[in-house]
């Protein structure tokens, strides 16, 4: 296992040198192309800082097909520039730009046009802010003697040199694709999750809690790892399209790898949940015939995530066919379920063996198995794909009406820009470009940490700076020379963007810093260069600031306490959503669809939560209370566990449905025993959850005596009444509450195994419908232990924002409830 983990950080540390080498290739084009080239040709060439610019947004950490969008991206964006400033630069004169007011107004007016579309790439933006900043300077510094197509078509140029050496840079020795990538990848990751199963089984398998504690903090490690391998692939997919372009439609089972990954993700969690909940070691269930089976079942997994390698895209592999024997012969059936809360881990993590074995589908409904066969289910799945796909392209098109968002991101750019030209122009005319251009590259479509962003900026810059100045005195006047300290500390900066100190924001200032110094000439004293060009960028960054702060003046914390109230809510939501009076009818208009967009909407808002609690996390405090983040990231990994386990309620109640038709067991016989017990589940989690997202919303403690105080409503904390009735006070759950739900659940799915396996035949079914209870009886229990842990996090979260008094939740629940909260 510890080799597996050197081979995986060697590979992840080969491409992020991979990444740098050809970053420093492409600078070398440029830097060659511009320094060495005949007069006539730098005569077009006019802008080499712009083209160093572009390089690096489109060559960072990109493959082919990532370039070839950039390409695209940068063509798109010097079209739109080129129209603006013909146009403009016709109609209003140069002469006019000497101004340095009328060269901001153009550059704020261009920039809201250019940001305010949403279906222009990022990239685009960037690109085009920058190339206007460059064009409107130039106009203010030269005046009269600027050309109204000249001028811009140089700028262009020197975008489309940019451009040209990041492809030259990514087909050079060979080239760097995205497939290949994903590939190489996506079979690293299988390899995690294998290593990651061995690991969880020898845990299970362990003779006591030290060595179970030993392997389980070796998983951990390869889950590290396997987020890094995900999020490459993630990033590696949108150069997938570009590289393949019919991919989509002739291989739409590669659309969205996530789902894919998803599927071995999951259940591997879900065995660490298990092994974590386990209460002492060994563990009853894993007997000595189950301990002999174990090198089978090890086979068996890892032949099934062997064929997983074959679902990487551009594979033209064939899947393996599984050999050895079937699981279920390999596992002694399970005729009863254990009758306390310790014996469910073990039945939910052999729950999650079976949900490897039989590559289940997590998030899609489950059909009767007699209703379509797996090959039509594949087809009308691939064509839903298409069809979203090309509505969605359609639908982009369509819609031009422009988002409050985008209107907001429009104006900060333009104010931004605006402000940024004008005042670098009055300081300094000559050097003006750089208090624009520095924020240029800044701008992010949502929200980001700004005084963060704006720190590593400012730090990247005089970094690279100071790095240039020292390369210049050293290798003095010659600039063929100057030109090799460049390629280390482009290497260095590359590696540096993958670090939290500095990131993307840091990493880019430090290595044009150096670039602007080292790989140009005929720019006058480097000293006097270095000191303009860190002060305009101040001048720039101060700029920026002030505009973030006055479009969004909220901070992220308080953005984050919303969203944590939100996600609560949604919370609440997908729990009321677990639904078990289901007939066979309604099965192909199932609510467990609804269900599932319920879930994706708490995953969309839980992540909106971590980036404003990441954000929070990272920026100063000023005068306000220092930000709880050890709480909030502690309710952000309650959340993702809580999303994990009602994920797998969801499919265990889907199973179930499915199952009892295979051994001819009516539905209601099942469902009918555990609906009580699940009611009495939703009653507890929605009391909770209702009140932590009511307590969450609120400014403060104070407001509710205030209001209080202002709608004279009496309580009493002790009775628990008040004028308006009778009131049943929240003092939070407890172990009693867990016990009193989980023993009935026990009891009556014990009554529910009797009946099934009264049945004749169909032993491996009835050893699925068993595990499949024992699992969903855990899931249950360990959604109550996260809540009150959330519990104990706002409680404590409740306590640091309002430090000069004791809380009381039953207090607190009692006001709310006199409240109507």
């Amino acid at each position: 296992a510890t080799s597996t983990i050197a081979e995986l950080t060697k590979a992840v540390r080969r491409a992020r040198f991979k990444s740098a080498l050809r970053t420093a290739l492409a600078c070398s084009i440029v830097g060659f192309t511009t320094l060495y080239a005949s007069a006539h040709v730098r005569k077009f060439l006019a802008y080499p800082a712009f083209s160093y610019v572009t390089t690096i947004l489109i060559v960072s950490d990109a493959t082919v097909g990532d370039t070839l969008r950039g390409v695209w991206n940068a063509f798109y964006a010097t079209t739109q520039v080129m129209l603006f400033s013909v146009l403009s630069l016709w109609l209003v004169g140069p002469a006019r730009f000497t101004t340095p007011g009328v060269a901001a107004a153009m550059v704020s007016l261009g920039a809201f046009l250019v940001a305010l579309p949403e279906s222009t790439h990022l990239m685009s933006k960037r690109i085009a802010f920058g190339q206007m900043v460059i064009i409107y300077v130039g106009a203010a510094i030269g005046g009269a003697n600027t050309g109204v197509v000249t001028h811009p078509v140089h700028v262009a140029l020197s975008t489309a040199l940019g451009a040209l050496a990041s492809v030259l840079a990514l087909l050079f020795p060979y080239p760097w694709l995205a497939c290949s990538e994903i590939r190489k990848t996506y079979r690293l990751y299988v390899e995690n999750a294998s290593e990651r199963l061995n690991l969880y089984l020898d845990g299970f398998f362990a003779k006591g809690r030290p060595a179970a504690g030993d392997v389980i903090s070796q998983a951990a490690c390869f889950s590290r790892l396997a987020k890094k391998l995900l999020q490459s692939i993630k990033e590696h997919e949108r150069g997938v399209s570009w590289e393949r372009p019919g991919i989509r439609f002739l291989k739409p089972k590669y659309v969205d790898l996530g789902k894919r990954l998803q599927e071995i993700e999951l259940p591997l969690r879900g065995m660490d949940m298990a092994l974590h909940s386990c209460s002492s070691f060994p563990i009853s269930t894993a007997d000595q015939e189950l301990q002999k089976a174990s090198p089978k079942i090890k086979l068996h997994l890892r032949q099934k995530l062997e064929q997983a390698k074959c679902f990487a895209p551009c594979d033209a592999t064939t899947a393996p066919e599984t050999k050895g024997d079937n699981i279920e012969k390999i596992l002694r059936p399970f005729t009863t379920i254990p009758a306390s809360e310790e014996g469910l881990p073990a039945f939910f993590f052999l729950h999650c063996v079976q949900i490897l074995q039989h590559d289940l589908i997590f998030g899609q409904t489950l059909k009767p198995v007699d209703y379509k066969s797996q090959d039509s289910l594949a087809a009308q799945s691939g064509e839903k794909n298409q069809a979203r796909y090309c509505l969605g392209r359609r639908r982009t098109r369509l819609n031009m009406k422009p988002s409050c968002q985008s209107l907001i991101f429009a104006l900060k750019c333009s104010l931004s820009l605006g402000l940024a030209v004008l005042f670098g122009l009055i300081y300094n005319k000559a050097n003006g470009y750089w208090a624009g251009l520095t924020i240029a590259i800044s701008f992010a479509a949502g929200r980001q940490p700004t005084f963060t962003v704006a720190n590593a900026r400012a730090q990247g810059t005089a970094m690279g700076s100071v790095y240039g100045l020292l390369g210049y005195f050293i290798c003095g006047k010659s600039v063929h020379l100057r030109f090799l300290p460049l390629l280390p500390w482009i290497i260095f900066t590359s590696l540096l963007r993958h670090s939290r100190m500095y990131g993307q924001a840091g990493g880019i200032s430090a290595v044009i810093g150096a670039l602007l110094i080292l790989g140009r000439r005929d720019y006058g004293p480097p000293t006097q260069f270095a000191i303009a060009r860190i002060t305009e960028a101040s001048i720039g960054l101060i700029c920026f600031i002030i505009v973030e702060l006055l479009c969004e003046p909220a901070r992220a914390s308080t953005l984050a306490k919303v969203e944590l109230s939100t996600s609560l809510r949604k919370l609440g939501e997908c729990i009321e959503g677990i639904v078990l009076c289901l007939e066979e009818k309604q099965w192909p208009d199932s609510k467990f669809h609804t269900f599932q967009e319920k879930l994706e909407d708490l995953r969309t808002r839980t992540s909106i939560y971590g980036v404003l609690t990441e954000e929070a996390v990272s920026e100063p405090n000023f005068w306000f209370l220092p930000f709880p983040g050890d709480c909030y990231l502690k309710i952000l990994e309650c959340l993702s566990k809580m999303m994990d386990l009602i994920q797998f309620t969801s499919f265990q109640l889907e199973s179930l449905q499915r199952l009892s038709l295979g051994i001819g067991v009516a539905w209601k016989e099942i469902q009918e025993p555990l609906e009580q017990d699940l009611e009495l589940f939703k009653e507890m989690m929605g009391t909770s959850i209702q009140f932590l997202g009511a307590v969450t919303s609120l400014k403060s403690l104070s407001a509710v005596d205030t209001g209080l105080r202002n709608s004279r409503v009496v309580w009493d904390i002790e009775l628990g009444k008040s004028q308006s009735g009778d009131l049943t006070i929240f003092s939070g759950t407890d172990e009693e509450d867990v016990a009193k739900v989980t023993s009935s659940f026990l009891r009556r799915s014990n009554e529910v195994a009797a009946r099934i396996h009264a049945q004749e035949g169909l032993e491996e079914l009835k050893s699925q419908i068993v595990l499949c209870i024992g699992g969903l009886g855990f899931c249950l229990s360990r959604l109550m232990r996260e809540t009150m842990i959330m519990e104990q996090m706002v409680k404590e979260l409740l306590q640091r924002e309002n430090p000069t008094r004791l809380v009381n939740i039953s207090e607190i629940s009692s006001k709310l409830k006199a409240l109507n909260m």
